[in-house]
């Protein structure tokens, strides 16, 4: 499966993808033309990328990227990894994991992290199978929290 960073030109292919994942699991999506114009302009500024998997794109990471005052290099945030429904279990999201675990190690990203929720096992066996771990120790298990925030736009 041919995975390739995403360029400008592909903010539309990855912000279908997106939609359909955050649609598939019953997640707010503000819609195609929302996430495309976002991505737009959020991908020239090189603190988010994206990698697609496929031609045409069947799979999708989304990742941000930040300085951290604990690490050298930067942190990584896979925000989302998405394969579409009927091409799972083929290897696809293995390799997506794959590449960005290579070049992030090349670029001299320190750190890839991931949130995902309790429940859902086979996403975490998924990460765990691919080097992630939930702490530093056997006894160490993180949380993600989140606050959602509704600037007033124009106040």
């Amino acid at each position: 499966m041919d995975v390739r960073w995403a360029h400008v030109c592909d903010a539309p292919v990855v912000a279908q993808l997106l939609h359909d994942f955050n649609v598939e699991f019953d997640s707010h999506s503000p819609g195609v033309a929302v996430l495309t114009a976002r991505l737009e302009e959020l991908l020239p500024a090189g603190r988010t990328s994206a990698l697609v998997a496929g031609d045409p794109a069947v799979g999708v990471a989304l990742l941000t990227s930040r300085p951290n005052i604990w690490y050298d290099g930067p942190v990584l945030l896979l925000d989302e990894l998405y394969v579409v429904p009927e091409l799972r279990d083929r290897g696809i999201g293995t390799a997506i994991i794959e590449r960005l675990v290579a070049d992030a190690t090349a670029e001299g990203v320190s750190l890839i992290e991931i949130n995902v929720d309790e429940e859902d096992v086979d996403t975490r066996r998924f990460y765990e199978r691919h080097g992630f771990a939930t702490g530093t120790g056997p006894w160490e298990r993180a949380f993600y929290y989140e606050r959602e925030l509704h600037p007033q736009i124009g106040a």
